[in-house]
C-alpha cells in the first residue's frame, strides 16, 4: 500500500488540518453560490422546478460515486495523489461551467464539480480522523465547520454583488468565476503537505476486514443508490427491478468475499444518513428558493437567511468539543433531530421576519447532525477505515441526489399544479402553464418562465402569493425525514445505555 509518510506524527499537523479545512470550504463555497444562483439559471435557461432539482442532484450523487471509488483505493494510491486529482477536477469543472449555454451544459459541468467535491471529502475525513485519533468526534465537527463557512461566504458574495457581471455577460458567470478563489487557496495549501498513514493501515487491519464492516447488506444499499445515479448520468430511466437485481448481485458477491452481512450498527447509520442529508444539504440547496417569496420587503432576504443559518453552524461546530463531551454523540443526535423537526415545521408556517426565528431553531437543530454522525462512525468502526467513514457520506449524498433533491422539486411542481388548478386560480393557471417534463418520479407539470415574465402586475402578484405558500409547504414534507431519524437515534441511545453508555471503540479491541 502506498502511503505519504511512514507513521502519523505524534504531534498533530495543524497545517495539514487547515489545508483540509479550506478544501472543504472550497466545495461548499461552490454549493452556496449554486444554491443562491439557481433562480438566475432558471430565468436564463427556462428551467422547470424538477430540472432545478436535477441540477441540484447532479451536484450531489457524483460526489458519492467518487468518494466510494477513492475510499476503496486511497490507501494504495496515497492521499496526495487523490488531493491533486481533486484540484484538477475543480479547475476543469469551473472552466466548463463558465462556458455553459443551456440546461445540459450546466448539468454536466455541475456533475464534474460534484466529482471534485467527493474527491476532497474522500481524503479529508480519514486524514483528520487519523491525525486526531483520540478526539475524532470533536475534530471532525471542527473540520466540518468548513462546510457552513463556505456556504456563508458563497451566499455572502451573491448578496453583496447581486447584479455584478464584471468581465462576463451574465451575473451567474461572474459568481461561478469567484469560485476559483477558494480552489486556488486550498491547492496552494495542500501541495507542500505530507499526509499520514490511515489508522486502519497502521494497525494492520486487512482490506477484507475493512470490507466486512460494510458487508453484504451495506454493499446492497450502496449499489441500489449508485445504479440509478449512473442511469441519470447516462440520461436513462432507472428500472427499479433491474436496479435491485444488480444491487442484489453485488451484495451476494460482497457477502461471499467478506463472509459478513455487515456490522448491524453501521447499517443503522447507513439507513439514517439519507434522510439526514436531505434534511441538511437538501434544505440548504433549496432554502433561498423556498423562502424568497415569503420574507419581508428586504433586499435579498432569503440569501441573508441562508448566510445567517450557515454562520450559526460554523460557530457552533468550532465549539463542538464540550457539547459532544456533555451529551455523547448519540445523545447529541437525539437532541438535534428534535430541534430540526421543530425548526422545519416553524419554517413551513413562517412569513416576514418570523422566518428569522424559525431559521434560528432549524440551524440549531441541523448543526451537529452530519458532523456528529461522521464522528460516531469514525469512533465506532475504526476497522472500516476510509470506507466506512466516507461510505456514510456517500450514501447520504447518493440518497439526496437520486431521490431527495429531485423529490423536493417534484413536490413543488405537483403542489403548484394542485393550487393553480383550484377554482379561484384556473384563469391564472392557463396563463402560465408550461409543458410537462419527465423525471425520476414521473412526468411533472411545469410553469413557463417566459409566460410568467409577461404577466400583468396584478396576476404576477397573485402568482407569487400562491408560489410562496407552495414553497413553504415543502418544509413540512422534509420534516418527515428527521422524524424517522429520531426514532432510530432513540433506539441506538437506549441500546448504548443498556451497555453502560457510549464509548469509542479502540481499533485493537477487536
Amino acid at each position: 500500500m502506498k502511503s505519504d509518510s511512514a507513521t502519523a506524527s505524534s504531534q498533530p499537523d495543524m497545517k495539514l488540518f487547515w489545508a483540509c479545512f479550506i478544501a472543504l470550504v472550497a466545495t461548499s463555497f461552490i454549493f452556496g453560490v449554486r444554491a443562491n444562483t439557481i433562480g438566475e439559471l432558471q430565468d436564463s435557461f427556462n428551467l422547470s422546478e424538477q430540472q432545478k432539482g436535477a441540477i441540484n442532484g447532479a451536484g450531489m450523487w457524483p460526489f458519492a460515486i467518487s468518494i466510494i471509488f477513492f475510499s476503496l483505493i486511497i490507501d494504495y494510491v496515497g492521499y496526495k495523489t487523490v488531493a491533486l486529482f481533486a484540484i484538477i477536477c475543480h479547475t476543469v469543472s469551473l472552466a466548463l461551467t463558465l462556458r455553459a449555454s443551456g440546461y445540459q451544459d450546466f448539468y454536466w459541468s455541475t456533475l464534474l464539480i460534484a466529482v471534485a467535491n467527493g474527491t476532497v471529502e474522500s481524503f479529508i475525513n480519514p486524514v483528520v480522523a487519523t491525525v486526531f485519533n483520540k478526539q475524532k468526534a470533536k475534530w471532525l465537527n471542527i473540520l466540518h465547520a468548513g462546510w457552513p463557512a463556505g456556504l456563508a461566504l458563497g451566499a455572502l458574495f451573491c448578496a453583496l454583488l447581486p447584479d455584478t457581471k464584471l468581465f462576463f455577460n451574465a451575473v451567474w458567470q461572474f459568481r461561478f468565476a469567484l469560485c476559483f478563489i477558494p480552489v486556488v487557496i486550498y491547492a496552494l495549501l495542500i501541495l507542500p503537505r505530507t499526509f499520514p498513514v490511515n489508522e486502519r493501515v497502521a494497525a494492520g487491519v486487512s482490506y477484507r476486514d475493512m470490507l466486512k464492516e460494510v458487508g453484504a447488506v451495506g454493499f446492497f444499499i450502496i449499489t441500489a443508490l449508485v445504479a440509478p445515479a449512473l442511469a441519470q448520468m447516462l440520461n436513462q430511466e432507472a428500472s427499479w427491478p433491474t436496479v435491485f437485481g444488480i444491487a442484489g448481485g453485488v451484495g451476494v458477491l460482497a457477502g461471499l468475499y467478506t463472509r459478513s452481512l455487515g456490522n448491524w450498527l453501521f447499517l443503522v447509520v447507513l439507513i439514517t444518513i439519507g434522510p439526514l442529508a436531505t434534511t441538511e444539504l437538501g434544505t440548504d440547496g433549496w432554502m433561498p428558493e423556498l423562502l424568497k417569496l415569503s420574507g419581508p420587503d428586504f433586499p435579498n432576504f432569503a440569501t441573508w437567511i441562508f448566510v445567517y443559518v450557515s454562520v450559526i453552524m460554523t460557530v457552533l461546530r468550532f465549539y463542538a468539543g464540550p457539547i459532544v463531551h456533555r451529551f455523547s454523540p448519540i445523545g447529541l443526535l437525539v437532541i438535534s433531530a428534535v430541534i430540526a423537526i421543530t425548526g422545519l415545521l416553524l419554517l413551513s408556517n413562517a412569513t416576514g421576519w418570523a422566518i428569522l426565528g424559525a431559521a434560528t431553531i432549524y440551524a440549531l437543530g441541523k448543526t451537529f447532525l452530519w458532523s456528529t454522525t461522521l464522528g460516531l462512525t469514525s469512533e465506532q468502526f475504526p476497522k472500516g477505515g476510509a470506507l466506512t467513514l466516507n461510505g456514510v457520506s456517500a450514501v447520504g449524498v447518493l440518497f439526496l441526489g437520486v431521490l431527495g433533491s429531485p423529490y423536493i422539486g417534484y413536490k413543488q411542481d405537483q403542489d403548484m399544479e394542485k393550487r393553480l388548478s383550484s377554482a379561484e386560480n384556473t384563469a391564472l393557471h392557463q396563463m402560465v402553464k408550461g409543458d410537462s417534463k419527465p423525471g425520476i418520479f414521473g412526468v411533472a407539470p411545469t410553469l413557463d418562465q417566459a409566460k410568467i415574465k409577461a404577466l400583468p402586475a396584478e396576476q404576477a402578484k397573485a402568482l407569487e402569493t400562491v408560489q410562496a405558500a407552495s414553497k413553504r409547504s415543502v418544509f413540512t414534507t422534509i420534516a418527515i425525514l428527521p422524524s424517522f431519524m429520531l426514532v432510530c437515534y432513540i433506539g441506538l441511545f437506549l441500546w448504548y445505555r443498556s451497555r453502560g453508555g457510549y464509548k469509542p471503540v479502540e481499533i485493537g479491541a477487536h
